[in-house]
């Protein structure tokens, strides 16, 4: 056998094999790593989406919460692990866009995914400890200016997309102020709550609860529009603020090489999972909304990874 028809068993082999491995996905457990910590945005958004790919898919996954890095830690993992469509990762506009520009040499590009899905649509707030000494974000603004570097506003940590929220807030603001990085934002609003740190930049999936309960004060939401959950949170333009947008995506992504079988399969279970008036409710306890109708397909999810890259390239020039 000449090396060229040797060659062309071989790839045949291997093509054969492929097509096996996707026909009979999935056949065991899949692991869903988490960037942060239990109990922030992703976390809980990723476990409302992936109980019910579960039951699409007919196969458990797994969520495994892996903090540290403003979220590389985790993404460097998934870019590690086999194409297979075993290991997967929820992503967000900090870890898998404005990371590049926070960690310059990390192990992994955002050609080392594969873009599977937009799962949800998040919206950003700032919100302060309830005994804060100001009423509303024009009056937290000025006492602000007024104590330059004393005011302490925690975040899930750098690269984060409450990090980013934060970025967004403060320059739009013009104001000085401690960001307090922490493994997640569940850690956070925890310290908020104690008065421990004077707030939190937060997405509304993880701290409109704390906020219904009075447990903090919501000052604003960077977003165009009200939320339902929470419609007496201004927005930014209400607030005095039109320049603070914080409206952000979750995203789920596999390692660059998966078979672009497996990420159809993934993509139809996700687009399943997040039309279910179980995630639907979920959601809207929330205050997140799941993609529209023409933002499943995976090459959504390519754009914005590329627009966002870019968009926070800008934004944290001065990070510094």
């Amino acid at each position: 056998m000449s090396f060229f028809a040797r060659l062309f068993a071989v790839v045949a082999a291997l093509s054969f094999a492929t097509a096996a491995q996707a026909q009979n996905y999935p056949s065991r457990p899949i692991t869903m790593i988490v960037p942060f910590a239990a109990g922030g945005t992703s976390d809980v958004i990723a476990r409302a989406v992936a109980d019910q790919m579960s039951a699409a898919l007919g196969q458990p996954i797994v969520i495994e919460n892996v903090a540290g890095a403003g979220g590389s830690t985790a993404l460097a993992r998934a870019a590690r692990a086999e194409p297979d469509g075993y290991t997967i990762a929820i992503g967000n506009a900090g870890t898998s866009a404005a990371t590049y520009t926070i960690y310059p040499k990390l192990p992994f590009t955002p050609d080392s995914f594969a873009p599977i899905a937009v799962v949800a649509k998040t919206f950003g707030i700032v919100a302060l400890r309830k005994d804060f000494p100001a009423k509303d974000l024009q009056e937290f603004i000025a006492y602000a200016k007024k104590n330059p570097g004393k005011i302490n506003l925690g975040h899930a940590g750098i690269g984060s997309s409450n990090f980013l929220i934060c970025k967004s807030f403060v320059q739009a603001a013009g104001i000085d102020v401690t960001l307090v990085g922490y493994r997640g934002a569940a850690p956070a609003l925890t310290d908020a709550i104690g008065g421990q740190i004077d707030g939190v930049c937060d997405a509304a999936a993880s701290v409109s609860q704390a906020i219904d309960d009075k447990l903090v004060r919501g000052f604003v939401v960077g977003s165009t529009v009200r939320l339902a959950s929470l419609p007496d949170l201004p927005t930014s333009a209400e607030a005095g603020l039109p320049e603070f947008e914080a409206q952000g995506w979750n995203g789920l992504f596999a390692p660059q090489g998966t078979p672009p079988e497996i990420i159809a399969k993934l993509n139809a279970a996700a687009r399943t999972a997040v039309e279910t008036d179980q995630v639907k409710k979920r959601f809207a306890d929330l205050s997140t909304v799941a993609p529209d109708a023409n933002e499943h397909a995976p090459e959504v999810l390519g754009q914005l990874v590329t627009r966002d890259v870019e968009k926070y390239r800008k934004l944290l020039e001065d990070k510094k």
